[in-house]
């Protein structure tokens, strides 16, 4: 019976030994569960545990406690050749002497399989990253973009259940990496197959996945959706890894089942928000985290609840933003205002030492732990 995970990771430990003799857990005590058919993406700064997690996924490494299963298969200690999985990698791993076509075929021909069928599958894989016509181009006659189709290509003959991906689009250009997000996207729809994906790249993750692990000193710190990655982060961690974030220090004065009560001593007052944990007991010290975006600047010029006059730093245009970063009583803020209307006159934009009163709304603003 074929499995609801294409592959699981459970309570998974990978120790290292350094230079210095000391070992250290690159991947501790890590659960995931990712479903057949789905772009997940394991999201990160350099040495949180993704690419190791990828790597025993892959075969490369074993777990030193814990199982890795595929299809409802352990296979925590079993070589990369014997899994139904393959992987793409940041630099590609082309064969610079071989053709597109001898690059792409090059894994069925160590297989021995027929050259009837190592034809027919080859064409089929170079249609399906729309490169046909390009079969006899060496790697250095191609764009960027189209080497990194190129070893996504050789990767889908094998037709495995399971495609990793390393960073594939690191070494591409910011406009070319906007575009085979979408192109890479919209392959994994068509073909059906589990994509995992390693990046650092939070508006990466956010574009493509269907989910996200986000990962940092080897374990997860959220999974979830994209959406509630950024609207209900679950620890100050989340909130300023993913996106941009304003934060309080503040200690709990009440909570509820739908709203906390925050205390904020730098600004001697209280407020109003989302109690991002059922664990929170009264007196807690927190985070209290509003999003740029999530502040309004209104017309009336009144403190009251929610409401805080601050004085305007700087303004930066933007093009489709513009950026205010303001002094509320010593805390430094940043505000993102959609420019909807087409202006050209100076006087419309905030300007220097303007003061202006900011609401912030209870849905908007989340309390959450420390870490």
């Amino acid at each position: 019976m074929t499995s609801e995970f294409a592959v699981e990771m459970r309570d998974v430990v990978k120790r290292f030994v350094t230079p210095e003799g000391h070992e250290i857990a690159a991947v501790d005590h890590v659960t995931m569960q990712i479903k057949n058919g789905e772009f997940f993406s394991m999201l990160g700064s350099s040495g949180c545990g993704k690419t190791t997690s990828l790597r025993m996924i892959a075969g490369f490494e074993w777990p030193s406690e814990g199982e890795v299963f595929i299809e409802g298969r352990p296979m925590g200690h079993t070589p990369p050749f014997q899994r139904k999985v393959n992987t793409v990698f940041q630099s590609y791993a082309l064969f610079q002497h071989m053709t597109v076509y001898q690059n792409v075929a090059f894994g069925l021909e160590m297989e021995g399989a027929d050259k009837s069928e190592i034809d027919k599958r080859v064409k089929r894989a170079l249609e399906m990253v729309q490169l046909t016509g390009m079969e006899r181009r060496r790697p250095r006659q191609l764009s960027g973009g189209q080497q990194q189709r190129v070893a996504v290509a050789r990767a889908l003959v094998k037709t495995p259940d399971v495609l990793l991906l390393d960073e594939p689009l690191g070494a591409l250009d910011l406009k070319l990496r906007k575009e085979m997000q979408l192109e890479l996207k919209a392959l994994q729809q068509q073909l059906g197959i589990t994509f995992i994906y390693v990046t650092h790249d939070q508006e990466e993750a956010l574009t493509m996945s269907d989910r996200i692990a986000v990962m940092s000193k080897g374990r997860v710190q959220q999974l979830a959706t994209p959406v509630e990655i950024y609207e209900r982060p679950v620890n100050k961690f989340v909130a300023d890894f993913i996106g941009e974030s304003n934060f309080f220090e503040g200690r709990i004065k009440s909570i509820s089942k739908d709203e906390a009560v925050a205390h904020i001593p730098a600004l001697n007052t209280e407020l109003k928000g989302l109690p991002m944990s059922r664990d929170f007991v009264k007196g807690e010290d927190v985070a209290i985290s509003v999003r740029p975006e999530k502040i309004r600047i209104v017309e009336n010029k009144t403190k009251g609840d929610g409401l805080f006059m601050a004085k305007v730093l700087t303004s930066v245009y933007i093009g489709s933003d513009t950026h205010v970063y303001l002094d509320l009583e010593g805390i430094r803020l940043k505000i993102m205002e959609q420019n909807r209307i087409s202006r050209l006159d100076p006087s419309s934009f905030y300007s220097k030492d303007q003061v202006v009163t900011l609401m912030f709304m209870p849905e908007n603003t989340l309390i959450l732990k420390k870490d």
